[in-house]
């Protein structure tokens, strides 16, 4: 869970994360958006592969990035326990 929020915490991960969520992208369409070095972008997608936020698929040379919602799922879950999100019943918020 820790790598989770890690890797939630950078704002440039977010906006990759927010890219993958309109389907797999190649690394270099990733690198492409950002004015950063290659390492740098690769820094940031290994952050986020070893959070299992995305996984990778190998097609020839190139490799591309598939954003896993289940990880998101887990860290939405822990934030909505953690503040109590949806545990009290509307007529209890009215009191």
């Amino acid at each position: 869970m820790n790598n989770l929020f890690k890797a939630l915490s950078h704002p440039v991960r977010r906006c990759i994360i927010a890219m993958l969520r309109q389907g797999p992208m190649g690394s270099g369409e990733i690198a492409a958006a950002f004015d950063m070095s290659w390492p740098t972008i690769t820094g940031h997608l290994n952050a986020l592969k070893d959070a299992e936020l995305v996984s990778t698929e190998k097609h020839g040379q190139s490799v591309r990035y598939r954003l896993e919602i289940s990880a998101v799922e887990e860290a939405m879950a822990f934030l909505m326990d953690l503040t109590a999100t949806g545990t009290r019943t509307p007529k209890e918020d009215d009191q």
